[in-house]
Parts: C-alpha cells; sequence; structure tokens
C-alpha cells in the first residue's frame, strides 16, 4: 500500500465499499434487535451508498473535489432510514475536509474521520451512544491518535478498523437491548463494512463495481389535498419570514458561519443556515429582512430572496373535514393513481395554495383515509421500505403550496425527511415528526387552515402526544427479549417501545396488546387490519374489545397494510 490516496485511488475504494456492503446486506439486516419482519438497515445502509456510488463510477480520472462533491450529494439524495441518514452525514463530512487536497495523506484522513463524526453528531437530534455514532467516533479517535504517532498508512488502516471493531463489540454494553438480543448495533456493523471493503481496493483486492438503480419509493399523485424549515415559535414576534440564498465567491469557514447565525438571531429566529458546494442556505423570521439581506451580501451574491408576511391571511379553503373519509364517502380509487395506470396526458398546473401536505403510507385503506384528510401525495413505503430523500424531494416539487407539511410515520423515515428541507429552495418545508400512520392522521385531524405554518406545526406535533400505536406481526427468528421466550412465526404485540404480548393466535395477542396500552385516561380505539385478516376476523376482535371496554368507542377499518395484521391506535 501507497502512503497517500489519490483521487483515482479514492474513487476504487468507494466503490468497493459500497459494493462491499451490498453484498453483506441481509447479515446486517438480521442483527435487527426486535425478530420483526422489517429489519432493513442493511438495506438502507446499500441503498443509500449506491445513490452515490453510480455518480462516482461514472466519473472519468475525476480530481478530488469532483469525486468529494459526488460522494457528497449522491448519498444525501439517496440517504434513506436514520442509519443511511446518518453514513450519508459522514459521507459529508469526509468530503467537505478532504475536497481541497489532491493527494489524502494520514494527517489529512484523521481530520476527515473527526470532520465527519462532527457532521454526523449535529445531524442527530438526540445521539445515542452504542450505534453506528459511537463506532465511527471511536474509529476517528484512533484516527488522530495514529496520525498523531507518524503512523504509515497501512498501519492507519488496519489499526483503526481492528479498533473501530473493538468499539463494536463493545455496543452491547452501552445498549442494554443489544446485549438482550445478543447482536451488535447493526449500523456499526454495516459503516465497519463499508470501509473493511474501502481498505481491500486500497490493498488491490477491490470488489468489482457494477452499477444498477436502486429501487425507490414511489410518490402517488392524488385529486384532492391540505413547509418552511423546522421552527417552533407558537407566536408570531417576528413577521416577516424571509429565505434565500447566498451564492459564496469566498471561502465560508465555520467560524464565520458562526458569526452571521449570531447576527440572525440578534435580529430575528427559527434560523435555519445550511451551507454546501458554494451555496449557503438561509432562512429567518425578522422584522428587518433589509437587514439580512445587507449582512448576507458580503459573502457572494443572492438569489432565490423570498420575504412572506406571516400575518396575512390567505383566502383559500383546502382543508375539509374527517367526517367525509370515516363516513366512507370517498374512496381510495378517487385518491390515488395505480402504480399499473397508463400515462395519461398532463393535467394543468393546480393554482397555488397555502398548505400541502405529503404522508408516507402503505396499505389502500390507509391511503384512502390520509388522502381523504386532504393529503395531496402518498409516498409509498414503511417497514421495509423506506423511502430516500429523493424520494422526498421529488414529491415536495409536485406539490404546489407555499408550505409542504410531511408526515413520515415511521420514526426511521424521520431523518430522510429532514434533510430533504435543504434540497427545496422555493417552499417552505415542515417535517411533523410523526412515527406512525395513527400518529400521521391524528396530526392531520389537528391541521387548522387559518392557523400559520409555526401554530399549525405546535399544534400538530402536540397532538402527536395523544396518540399511543400497537402493531401485531410475526417473529422471523427465536430470541429472548423483553422477558419472552420467542419462537419463530410466533405472533407479537408491540407497543411505540417494546414488546407487550406473544403468542399463536392473532386475535388474542391482539386483544392483549390492547389491555397493556389501555389506561383510565383512554377513551377512544381505532383498528386498522391488514391484507392478510378478513372482515369478518377483524369484526371478531372488535366484539371483544368492546364487550371488555364498554365506555371505550371502538372503530374498525380496513387498512390493507403488508407484514401488520393489526394496527392500533389508542387515545
Amino acid at each position: 500500500m501507497e502512503n497517500t490516496i489519490n483521487a483515482v485511488m479514492l474513487q476504487k475504494a468507494f466503490l468497493s465499499g459500497a459494493k462491499s456492503i451490498e453484498a453483506q446486506k441481509e447479515i446486517i439486516n438480521e442483527l435487527n434487535v426486535f425478530p420483526v419482519p422489517d429489519g432493513d438497515t442493511g438495506t438502507n445502509m446499500t441503498l443509500t451508498i449506491m445513490s452515490a456510488a453510480k455518480d462516482v463510477a461514472a466519473l472519468n480520472n475525476p480530481k478530488m473535489a469532483e469525486l468529494a462533491k459526488a460522494i457528497s450529494s449522491g448519498s444525501l439524495r439517496g440517504a434513506r432510514g436514520n442509519s443511511g441518514v446518518i453514513l450519508s452525514q459522514l459521507l459529508r463530512g469526509f468530503t467537505k475536509s478532504i475536497a481541497e487536497h489532491d493527494e489524502l495523506t494520514v494527517d489529512v484522513l484523521a481530520n476527515a474521520f473527526e470532520r465527519a463524526v462532527e457532521t454526523a453528531y449535529k445531524a442527530v437530534m438526540k445521539p445515542k451512544e452504542g450505534t453506528i455514532l459511537t463506532v465511527a467516533r471511536g474509529g476517528a479517535e484512533k484516527a488522530r491518535e495514529l496520525a498523531d504517532n507518524g503512523a504509515n498508512l497501512e498501519t492507519f488502516c488496519n489499526e483503526v478498523l481492528t479498533h473501530m471493531q473493538e468499539v463494536l463489540d463493545y455496543t452491547p454494553e452501552l445498549l442494554p437491548v443489544l446485549k438482550e438480543a445478543g447482536v451488535v448495533d447493526s449500523g456499526g456493523q454495516g459503516l465497519l463494512v463499508v470501509l473493511q471493503g474501502a481498505v481491500k481496493a486500497l490493498n488491490g483486492e477491490a470488489i468489482e463495481f457494477e452499477t444498477a438503480a436502486p429501487a425507490t419509493g414511489n410518490a402517488a399523485p392524488v385529486k384532492k389535498g391540505a413547509a418552511s424549515d423546522d421552527i417552533s415559535t407558537a407566536d408570531i414576534k417576528f413577521g416577516y419570514c424571509t429565505e434565500f440564498i447566498i451564492m459564496l465567491d469566498k471561502e465560508f469557514p465555520e467560524s464565520e458561519e458562526l458569526s452571521f447565525k449570531a447576527f440572525l438571531e440578534s435580529i430575528g429566529d427559527s434560523i435555519v443556515l445550511v451551507a454546501d458546494d458554494g451555496l449557503c442556505k438561509v432562512h429567518v423570521h425578522t422584522n428587518d429582512p433589509g437587514a439580512a439581506f445587507t449582512r448576507a451580501i458580503k459573502y457572494g451574491q443572492l438569489t432565490s430572496m423570498k420575504i412572506d408576511n406571516m400575518r396575512e391571511e390567505h383566502n383559500e379553503r383546502v382543508f375539509q373535514g374527517v367526517s367525509e373519509v370515516l363516513s366512507g364517502e370517498k374512496k381510495a380509487e378517487e385518491a390515488v393513481a395505480p402504480a399499473e395506470a397508463p400515462k395519461k396526458e398532463e393535467e394543468p398546473a393546480a393554482p397555488r395554495k397555502k398548505d400541502g401536505f405529503i404522508a408516507v403510507s402503505v396499505g389502500s385503506g390507509i391511503n384512502e383515509i390520509l388522502t381523504g384528510l386532504g393529503v395531496d401525495r402518498i409516498i409509498e413505503g414503511g417497514q421495509t421500505m423506506n423511502p430516500s430523500t429523493e424520494d422526498f424531494v421529488d414529491a415536495i416539487e409536485k406539490v404546489n403550496a407555499d408550505n409542504v407539511y410531511i408526515f413520515p410515520n415511521n420514526k426511521n423515515i424521520i431523518l430522510a425527511a429532514e434533510q430533504s428541507k435543504y434540497l427545496i429552495e422555493d417552499k417552505n418545508v415542515i417535517v411533523i415528526p410523526s412515527k406512525s400512520v395513527p400518529q400521521g392522521i391524528t396530526a392531520m385531524i389537528n391541521y387548522l387552515y387559518d392557523n400559520s405554518p409555526e401554530e399549525n406545526t405546535e399544534g400538530m406535533t402536540e397532538a402527536l402526544g395523544t396518540v399511543k400505536t400497537g402493531q401485531v406481526t410475526y417473529a422471523v427468528r427465536d430470541t429472548s427479549i423483553d422477558g419472552f421466550d420467542i419462537r419463530q412465526n410466533d405472533i407479537m404485540g408491540l407497543d411505540d417501545k417494546t414488546i407487550k404480548a406473544v403468542g399463536t393466535d392473532i386475535n388474542e395477542v391482539t386483544a392483549e396488546l390492547a389491555k397493556q396500552m389501555i389506561d383510565d385516561n383512554s377513551t377512544f380505539v381505532t383498528v386498522y387490519y391488514g391484507e392478510d385478516i378478513n372482515e369478518d376476523k377483524a369484526n371478531e376482535l372488535s366484539k371483544v374489545l368492546s364487550e371488555e371496554y364498554p365506555d371505550i368507542e371502538i372503530e374498525v377499518h380496513q387498512g390493507n397494510q403488508p407484514i401488520y395484521y393489526y394496527i392500533i391506535s389508542v387515545e
């Protein structure tokens, strides 16, 4: 192994790393803590890095800056699931650090590792140790130690990998749930696999890369419908929502970025500032937009400038009540375009409106409810098919609204949805962090047309806490967890956090799950039955629950969702 890495060598290493995780993605999937049929960490990380690999493979004798940009932008757009988004942020930080170097020395690599970890930690709202972040940080710390001690490149690579393996092996001691399940962290394993494949290439053992288009989620258009960066201000203290992009004409170091942020904080709030690839996107609520523009112009030319008076009222009402949905008046076929439908002539673009809505969903019955509530576009996805950041960007671009609200409806999709905000310039994108379909439905019910984006963001987000979600599925392997000895194909009932019931009868397990979820404050239970449950069986469950809880209103809806026999909402 040589003692420096040029762009062509790094290109081969990156593609080898991508191919390495693709080959081992199912092994990584099987490290999922819960034995549910949705262990998709390996798949998400593979699709994320393959999105970048396609761009990287197309480069011919690239320069380092060109290669860095392809890796960063490709992985950001392809990011799926929490693990995929974190991987994309690690790559983003790494490539930012190396872009200005023609060759990478051990010291440059150590700096890049540190920048990668810093970027990834910033992207996660509440970083948890015992995860991919811990493994990455362990690698960065070892890299810095080796660089400071004058290690050559071969020693550097081998010892960083060895140390990261040791950190990975220790993750069960940091997360008890990993220890109980007898597995290491799947995201950390995926990261290690990528780096092992890259080092093989540096040693002349590269895995050949062949381009193949990754699967993507489908954003299905709907006929009727209802964001802004994620903001929490309830009262309109600052009247002008101000957005613009700076085309940077000089270096924009972190110190300058922090200084600019401090200035914006002195004149407003709800600040988002993202700088990348010669551009800086700015969002601020202020009473003095001109001051923001004046300060910004010192860094470069301004474009995509937009000022909205947040106190103005808009005339168009696009939201309609819940009653027509729950009464069955809306049909799914009226809203969701079939995937196989032949292409029709493009309809004239709908007039620009105040608010639009995007939701992640799967199952025709659940799609029907969401579209009836006003969702403009459904992105097909969920537990086994996490949409990418690019899927969200594509959907946002097709919703002609000033504010676009996104309901991820799955905790593993929230980060990918959040990343899409930084790729949209002409719309206010708001991610409501719904972790389940019932939460997304409740959030939509709490939307008020006359409210500002800030008020709706606060109201819908608060509503998420009023919903408990339960899901019933089957075990894909034997394991012992949460006090249960589980056998493959057992039926399991899970709430928002843990396994609550295990057995062999679907309705019995579901009834026990409901019992664990219902408390003295519960007034309403909704049951969505999946594609493997018929109406009679669902009604039998409803009868059991109604007899057990006569003071609670029980509703049953056909969800047609795969994987989960029942989804239960308790409010």
